[in-house]
């Protein structure tokens, strides 16, 4: 075994243990996880994505998947002329908004 190997397993094992309290309490509970519009690009972000909720899965947590789609849901609002603005990092949704996330959400993505 190399150094880095080594190296490498001692900080799973350290991942593992600090995590290993949450994995207890969340033992057969279903957890909703948001796959966000921003990584949704990524392919190597969502090989990474699909093995954690696969491990999760393994350790006897429920995951369920929701996406996001926000990078999409601008691009649309852009091309329809719609205004949306942020606050806290929060889109506010207005009904014209609303309107094109439901089409981008439903269909596009």
């Amino acid at each position: 075994m190399t150094d880095t190997t080594e190296e490498e397993g001692w900080a799973t094992a350290r991942t593992l243990a600090e995590a290993l309290p949450f994995i207890q309490h969340y033992d057969r509970e279903t957890v909703v996880i948001k796959y966000g519009g921003h990584a949704m690009g990524e392919e190597s972000v969502a090989k990474l994505f699909a093995a954690d909720a696969v491990l999760l899965k393994m350790l006897g947590v429920h995951p369920v998947v929701v996406h996001g789609g926000g990078p999409q849901i601008s691009r649309m609002l852009d091309k329809a002329g719609v205004k949306s603005s942020f606050v806290d990092g929060l889109r506010v949704t207005d009904a014209a908004t609303m309107e094109v996330a439901e089409m981008v959400l439903s269909g596009a993505i």
